[in-house]
């Protein structure tokens, strides 16, 4: 299979997969939307609510997406099969938990199929930190433009909620992607969840909250 056929599998959705995935998206601005915003301050006023879920959907949704295509890329790389499957429970329980002032971030999983290895395993889990590890440089620049605005908020938001992402997701817990890298390369599992931890420490103390 070459490169081109391997993108296009990738970019390749059914309509169930098209479905999750955009409904994880959602589900997933308005769970940190809330935690951002404060359940009290969003009943107050509702505008200022739709526009966190928007400046969320912004930063959320990219970190999301390529998060999970990241997963499936690397998978289908590997000659497998592979499609997104959303977990509804646990999306109800991210805008639940989000609703008691955190979030649990597991809307679902890349599942891909045939035996694989230690090593195939670990490397399909840890695209999808990396890529959000890369996506808090992306979002990096708006914030040191310090431009002001949606511009600014959307910078900062990025670079919390994808340090997040990595440092969450590098948990060694359950279906998340630290339990097959730690079972892959102890090494690089350290290495990462340093990494998460530290700039997510990092975003909160320097950035703060960007609203």
């Amino acid at each position: 299979m070459t490169l081109t056929d391997q993108t296009r599998q990738v970019l390749s959705f059914s309509r169930r997969e098209t479905r999750d995935l955009a409904v994880a998206w959602a589900a997933m601005a308005v769970a940190f939307a809330i935690f951002v915003g404060r359940p009290d301050r969003i009943l107050a006023d509702l505008s200022f609510g739709a526009y966190l879920v928007l400046v969320s959907a912004l930063t959320v949704g990219p970190g999301f997406l390529c998060h999970e295509l990241a997963h499936k890329f690397v998978a289908v790389r590997l000659g497998r099969r592979a499609a997104f499957y959303a977990d509804y429970r646990m999306l109800v329980i991210a805008i639940l938990s989000a609703i008691a002032g955190f979030v649990v971030a597991a809307p679902g999983a890349v599942r891909h199929y045939g035996p694989a290895s230690p090593r195939e395993n670990g490397l399909i889990a840890v695209a999808g930190p990396i890529t959000n590890l890369v996506l808090v440089a992306v979002f990096l620049p708006l914030v040191l433009l310090g431009s002001g605005g949606i511009l600014d908020e959307i910078g900062g938001f990025g670079v919390l909620i994808n340090a997040f992402l990595a440092a969450f997701n590098m948990v060694p817990f359950g279906p998340l992607d630290g339990r097959k890298v730690l079972a892959w390369d102890r090494g690089l599992f350290a290495g990462l969840l340093l990494a998460g931890v530290s700039l997510s420490i990092w975003a909160f103390v320097w950035i703060g909250y960007p609203f």
